[in-house]
């Protein structure tokens, strides 16, 4: 397809013009987190043309997720895809000129940089502050600009973080949030609040990526699409004395005290230190006397009442069934190895 003709209606807004298409063309970004908020700012701007997308998803296609989450649909579902996977294959269905790189993994200390690396954005998809803080503390170091966003129930929340410029996550939270905290499993979610912070942040995106930087939100902006709540809290400066951005005390890239998480809409816990290839044709083979077991070439999936164990290639696994450690690691050891 003809590049002019395909973005014409965009080349056509003044602000981005040819000079701004071709700058999308020549980006390269990363969301992290490929679910509701995630697939839908994928969708949003390789449909804009963005290059280069690297997504980094952790999870698996589920039925529950069709319901906000734009790039899945019942076939995904039925084969337990993971969502990187999933989300690529529809990107290039309606922009095969995208050069898509899907990592079905768990961002970790560990892996961090060699899944950000070169990239010109990162753009924040994820359920939980543990990885948002990961991120934080990385693109500060790298000096990399990154979007935060987030949507539970009908409430949205986004802001832009220009390192060395504006403030950064750790600036307005220094501390995770404590005590009862609403997710979509335990308070529920629109998809309009989903798409509505989608498009803000994707739109913050393509200011970034063709240079109009002057155009920069420069608050933390929240909105509840249901109640018609509205709020706005300066971020233009750093926080004197902030420990990831004024001090370079970089706590959550050096992995101190990084636990399991338990996955936002559903009850399970994630096994996420193993680092080891899988054989799931052996494995197959010594589960199927224990339970019922299913694989394909990105998954493994095994039942047996009331546990779900979801493998993936390197090891890493999602049991569903519980939110204990204690017993999610039992699992693990008694039916995969220690």
């Amino acid at each position: 397809m003809e590049f002019a003709e395909r973005y014409s209606r965009q080349i056509l807004f003044q602000p981005i013009g040819p000079q701004g298409q071709k700058k999308l063309a020549a980006a390269r970004i990363a969301i992290v987190g490929c679910g509701a908020t995630g697939s839908a700012m994928a969708s949003l701007l390789c449909r804009a043309g963005v290059g280069a997308l690297r997504i980094i998803d952790r999870d698996y296609v589920e039925p529950s997720n069709l319901q906000r989450q734009v790039l899945f649909d019942e076939a995904d579902a039925a084969e337990s895809l993971p969502k990187a996977i999933a989300a690529a294959r529809k990107i290039k269905a309606f922009n095969s000129e995208i050069a898509v790189e899907p990592h079905a993994a768990d961002l970790t200390p560990i892996n961090v940089e060699a899944l950000l690396s070169e990239v010109d954005l990162i753009l924040d998809g994820t359920d939980n502050f543990e990885t948002r803080y990961l991120l934080n503390d990385f693109a500060i170091w790298k000096k990399l600009p990154w979007i935060y966003a987030a949507a539970v129930a009908s409430y949205a929340v986004t802001m832009t973080i220009l390192p060395a410029e504006t403030a950064c996550l750790t600036c307005v939270f220094p501390d995770s949030p404590r005590g009862m905290v609403e997710t979509c499993d335990t308070a529920g979610i629109l998809n309009s609040a989903v798409n509505f912070v989608a498009s803000i942040a994707s739109t913050e995106a393509i200011k970034l990526l063709v240079g109009a930087r002057d155009r920069i939100r420069r608050t933390l902006l929240s909105y509840d699409v249901w109640s018609n709540d509205f709020a706005e809290i300066k971020t233009a400066k750093p926080r004197a004395g902030c420990r990831a951005c004024d001090q370079h005390d970089f706590v959550h890239l050096a992995g101190e005290g990084r636990p399991h998480i338990t996955l936002c809409g559903r009850n399970s816990v994630q096994i996420h230190e193993r680092q080891r290839p899988v054989d799931f044709d052996e494995l197959t083979r010594r589960l199927t006397p224990h339970g019922t077991v299913r694989h394909s070439e990105f998954i493994l999936k095994f039942w047996r009442d009331p546990y779900e164990l979801t493998l993936f290639p390197d090891g890493r696994a999602i049991i569903k069934g519980t939110t204990d450690t204690a017993i999610a690691r039992s699992l693990y050891a008694r039916y995969i190895g220690s």
